[in-house]
């Protein structure tokens, strides 16, 4: 049974940093490009970021250079460092795994194979 599980979500101040992290069972974990995706509320659910099973990875254009996606393999989690941290980030923030290895390119990873519970994210202004 797969389960792919989300932490590290809390209350900050804007301007302020916070790490999340998800860990993945069930599966192998290097086989899979990982990505964060984000729902605030009343919104779509979109990506924020993707990371290839080999480690290169892709930024949605609102957190390029705020942002860092890195995942430890022997550990089988992947990390979200997000700093400088604004109201407008504020959000359900998302950990997902593809159907392969690649995120085609792109910070929103495609074919979804499996959804984390989600953790949230508010920044008070």
């Amino acid at each position: 049974q797969v389960q792919v599980v989300e932490s590290g979500g809390d209350l900050v101040q804007a301007g302020g940093s916070l790490r999340l992290s998800c860990t993945a069972s069930g599966l192998t974990f290097d086989d899979y490009a990982m990505g964060w995706f984000r729902q605030a509320p009343g919104k779509e659910r979109q990506g924020v970021a993707c990371i290839t099973r080999n480690g290169a990875n892709y930024y949605a254009p609102s957190v390029e250079g705020r942002f860092t996606i890195s995942r430890d393999n022997v550990k089988n989690t992947l990390y979200l460092q997000m700093d400088g941290l604004n109201a407008e980030d504020t959000a359900i923030y998302y950990c997902a795994a593809g159907d392969g290895p690649l995120c085609r390119g792109t910070y929103a990873l495609r074919n979804i194979a499996y959804w984390g519970q989600g953790t949230q994210v508010t920044v008070s202004s």
